[in-house]
């Protein structure tokens, strides 16, 4: 009498997408941090005084101490200068968004969370323009940066509290809320406008327009700690996030404090934020777009998207940054118009597709 036996899975099926995904992963981040390196140094030598390439690692050898050689005076000043800051900082700047809009989206559950389209960049160029319009240094270099942590703190905080019902955050409710705190961030930027001095006013059109224009040394070691605090905390609660996606309930029988990471989570990317805000103004749509095409590439899990978003959020404003410099030379297109004509069409298609998948307005 033969006897049945329930067959035994396979265990080579279920891993085979987990290799295929990691796989995704490891191409998309060699290719990406290849595209950042190349695109960085053609960034440096590009512009209205042209650097050939081989004196780019000449100078930065020498640099070093490795060899190379020192270049002419007015070549080694626009390398290191001008160039060479405004190439970190635009690392530094799109590593934080991309960085800040993937943690905004598994915080919220919902890839339409983003810094710039909820209103927290535009909430922490408040506090920073606010800063500049009242003429404030008691941090010195840090009042700016400080400023504009504690407004984006408390933006970020007012959106999580209003978009959040039913135990979730609604998409109608987070663009509606984004929408109201853009109007109010944009109303406060215009009083503190109107009782600005002509030498403020400069200042915050700046940080309207979004551009790294101003960018030097002193400044990306201004933002460089807010920076790196957040760009390293953020990838210790990957995990987290993932049981997070789950549901608020599985999560907590898997042994997760949902609001201690919500909270923890919502300071770090107010610290991402306010450090990109600081020095580059408002810049839209990197956090959005970012994050949802690597999610799309190699999968949702946070593990990669988190430093992943990161790494192409540093390529993307880069690139953008090359740009903005370069397709309108001599003149300099505003950084954050730039991002903004391009990340739009995106935040289109991704609301509609958003809409179809769900039958209507969540």
């Amino acid at each position: 009498m033969a006897v049945l036996t329930r067959p035994t899975p396979s265990t080579k099926e279920p891993a085979r997408p987990a290799r295929t995904r990691a796989g995704r992963a490891f191409a998309l981040t060699a290719g990406m941090a290849a595209a950042l390196i190349a695109v960085a140094a053609l960034s440096a030598v590009v512009g209205a005084y042209e650097v050939a390439l081989p004196d780019l690692f000449a100078s930065v050898l020498h640099r070093v101490g490795v060899g190379g050689r020192e270049l002419d005076r007015v070549a080694e000043s626009v390398l290191w200068d001008i160039r060479f800051p405004r190439v970190v900082l635009a690392v530094l700047v799109g590593a934080s968004l991309g960085c800040a809009g993937a943690l905004m989206q598994g915080v919220f559950g919902n890839p339409l969370a983003d810094p710039g389209v909820i209103g927290v960049s535009s909430g922490a160029a408040v506090g920073a323009v606010g800063a500049i319009s009242l003429g404030l240094t008691f941090f010195g270099n840090w009042t700016i940066a400080f400023c504009g942590f504690v407004s984006g703190l408390i933006t970020v905080g007012a959106v999580y509290l209003l978009s959040r019902g039913g135990g979730r955050v609604e998409v109608v409710t987070l663009i509606l809320t984004g929408i109201a705190v853009n109007a109010f961030a944009g109303a406060a930027i215009g009083l503190l406008m109107y009782s600005a001095d002509n030498g403020a006013l400069t200042g915050i059109t700046f940080w309207q327009l979004g551009s790294l224009a101003q960018a030097t040394w002193p400044k990306v070691l201004a933002v460089l700690p807010c920076a790196a605090i957040g760009l390293i905390v953020a990838p210790r609660y990957a995990r987290r996030l993932d049981l997070l996606a789950l549901g608020e309930r599985p999560a907590k029988h898997l042994g997760v404090n949902v609001e201690r990471l919500r909270i923890v989570l919502i300071l770090v990317v107010a610290l991402l934020t306010a450090a990109a805000v600081a020095v580059a103004g408002v810049i839209g749509f990197v956090g959005l777009v970012v994050p949802h095409l690597l999610r799309m590439a190699a999968g949702p899990g946070h593990r990669f998207l988190i430093p992943g978003s990161a790494l192409g959020g540093a390529l993307v404003l880069v690139a953008a940054d090359l740009i903005a410099r370069t397709a309108a030379a001599p003149a300099e297109l505003p950084l954050g118009v730039l991002t903004a004509l391009l990340g739009s069409p995106f935040f289109f298609w991704l609301l509609r597709a958003t809409r179809r998948r769900q039958g209507g307005w969540a």
